[in-house]
């Protein structure tokens, strides 16, 4: 099916019956259900954030105190000669 097609069959779909009756005594459960979900969504995206910036501050800590971009004392001292 091409998409015209398919775009079709869904507005008949869709117009063909009319949508069903929600009884009104569902509404303030549907309601607490969805505050529920999004008070969860807002804390998870939070806890997210914070473990991103407790992240980004240990790897600055860490990348502060071992310096890995300067390079490392020689094990061994050449021979001193000529003194």
């Amino acid at each position: 099916m091409n998409r015209v097609r398919r775009e079709a069959a869904a507005r008949q779909v869709m117009e063909a019956a009319p949508p069903p009756r929600v009884p009104p005594e569902l509404y303030p459960e549907v309601v607490r259900r969805g505050e529920r979900l999004l008070w969860r969504h807002r804390a998870a995206v939070r806890l997210m954030w914070l473990l991103l910036c407790a992240a980004a501050v240990a790897f600055t800590v860490w990348a502060l105190t071992a310096q890995p971009w300067v390079e490392p004392p020689s094990e061994t001292t050449p021979p001193l000669t000529g003194w």
